[in-house]
């Protein structure tokens, strides 16, 4: 037989983000009742007392009766939980009326039994892949849980949805068959050390400036004098004209005084 999980609420008129924001503050979760063919119902939670009721229960898709102040219990299901993004509390509930002859769809998380053969001896590492699986059942079929034995996976191996066991006079999994639950695998440091072991590359080499040696100092150096040579040979060429044109005027000079001295006599 399955416990009772009792929720007492009580009625909320007040709606809108800054009235959510002062119900809070107050010390109580804001939430809404959802029914098939009525609207939602706004009710308040008080939040320590949730918050206590949840540390006993590892799934947040479960059956309550929600019991509001001045109305007749009610069998619900806590369908959705908004939690705050950095502190982690619970923000915003929604719940929504069942009927428990009607079957619901629902998800419920997977749970990891046992230490994995591929872990302990092999020293491999468990990668659990798929934590939640959506199924069809009855309400009060709901499971919190599903325990999933991965005690014999080895290296190599893994689990599907197809291997979980479940009565299927009572649940229907809608989850594909063939999605991987958990595997074990090899550490990903040790493949990538053991790849170079293959064919183990060479080592780069290190490449410096060449040291000219002293037959090639010494050509240097006598190519060195002789572009000196040839560069100063052509600068002189060059500047030699430039100083003869300037003292032309000189000779033309001369025959003048000669002509001033014969006009005189």
């Amino acid at each position: 037989m399955k416990e009772t999980i009792i929720v007492r609420a009580e009625s909320r008129d007040r709606v809108g983000s800054s009235a959510m924001g002062r119900v809070r503050r107050e010390g109580r979760i804001p939430a809404v009742v959802y029914s098939e063919g009525r609207p939602g119902e706004n009710v308040q939670i008080v939040a320590h007392d949730f918050a206590q009721m949840m540390k006993h229960h590892h799934s947040e898709q479960m059956i309550v009766d929600l019991d509001v102040a001045g109305t007749k219990p009610r069998k619900v299901l806590l369908k959705a939980m908004q939690h705050h993004p950095v502190k982690g509390n619970v923000t915003h509930i929604d719940f929504y009326e069942v009927s428990m002859t009607r079957k619901l769809r629902v998800s419920i998380p997977l749970r990891l039994v046992g230490e994995p053969l591929g872990v302990s001896q092999q020293g491999g590492i468990l990668d659990h892949l798929l934590r939640f699986i959506e199924v069809e059942c009855l309400p009060a079929d709901i499971l919190e849980d599903i325990p999933i034995d991965v005690a014999e996976l080895a290296i190599g191996k893994h689990l599907s949805v197809k291997d979980i066991k479940l009565d299927a006079a009572k649940f229907t999994i809608l989850t594909g068959a063939d999605v991987a639950i958990a595997a074990v695998s090899m550490p990903k440091a040790e493949e990538e050390v053991a790849a170079p072991a293959e064919g183990e590359a060479a080592e780069p080499e290190v490449l410096t400036a060449k040291k000219p040696e002293d037959g090639e100092e010494a050509e240097g150096g006598k190519d060195a004098a002789a572009k000196g040579g040839k560069d100063a040979a052509a600068k002189g060429g060059k500047e030699a004209p430039a100083k003869g044109a300037k003292e032309a005027p000189g000779k033309d000079a001369a025959p003048k005084a000669g002509k001033e001295k014969a006009g005189k006599k």
